[in-house]
Parts: C-alpha cells; structure tokens; sequence
C-alpha cells in the first residue's frame, strides 16, 4: 500500500510518498499555490494520487512545544479534512514538531546551498513526516 505524505503551508505543500512495501518515504515534489488557486492543489494531488495508487495520506500536524495546537495547527487540520473529504481516502495527521528544521540541518550537512534548500525544504520536511509515521506504525524498517 502506498501512503502519501504532506507538509502543508501556508505558500507551498511539500510530497513524498512511500514505496509499494511501505518501508521508505522519497520526496516527490513541492506544490506552489495561493489561497485564490487552491483548486490547483486538489488537482495535482488528484494526478499524484491515481500516479501512485495512494490508499492512504499523512498530514503533517505542526503543534506548539508544549503540544497545543496553534494556527498552523489548525489550519492543517482543516486542510486534511478537506482532502479526506475530497478524495474519500483515510487520512491520517502526524505530529511534525521539529522536522522543518531537521530536514534544514540536514541539508545544511549535505553542503546543499541556501538557494537550492530553499526548494527543497518542504519536500524533504514530507519525508521526514511520512518516514517517522511509517517507522512508528511497523511499516518502515
């Protein structure tokens, strides 16, 4: 089963989708929008989705350290419901406290440059998201 996973911002929404035995999680692409196009998200999502025969998705779930959820939150929330709403697939949230800036140190590791990571981010930020939820659920190794 494949698993789709999300990053949602505000700007951009980052993709990555696991392999056939769900085991690994590769970052797909970043969606770029704006709140008067959202149309467009669904529509690529939709062409990702069918892609890949996607059976599940996992929405990246920002909360506050002390584990409230602020805005971000519940602007997520809303966006998974929508998509759960949308494309009648479980969809699933995941805490994500922290992986923006672990996929930005890691990337800093790799000596990837400040304009290339710039468009990256929010991808790897998916994979980090989708690889802990496989590895906590049994799926991954």
């Amino acid at each position: 089963m494949r698993i789709m996973g999300l990053d949602y911002g505000s700007k951009t929404i980052g993709v990555a989708i696991s392999d056939l035995l769900g085991f690994t999680a590769q970052g797909i692409e970043t969606i770029h929008h704006t709140e008067d196009k959202r149309h467009l998200i669904y529509n690529r999502l939709k062409e990702l989705i069918d892609e890949y025969s996607v059976e599940k998705i996992v929405v990246g779930l920002p909360k506050n350290m002390n584990g409230t959820i602020g805005e971000s939150g519940v602007a997520c929330q809303a966006f998974a419901k929508s998509i759960k709403n949308k494309f009648h697939l479980p969809v699933e949230m995941w805490d994500e406290r922290l992986t923006t800036m672990a996929a930005e140190r890691m990337l800093i590791t790799a000596d990837v440059s400040r304009k290339k990571r710039k468009k990256i981010i929010d991808k790897m930020a998916a994979v980090m998201i989708l690889q802990s939820y496989l590895d906590r659920n049994g799926n991954g190794v």
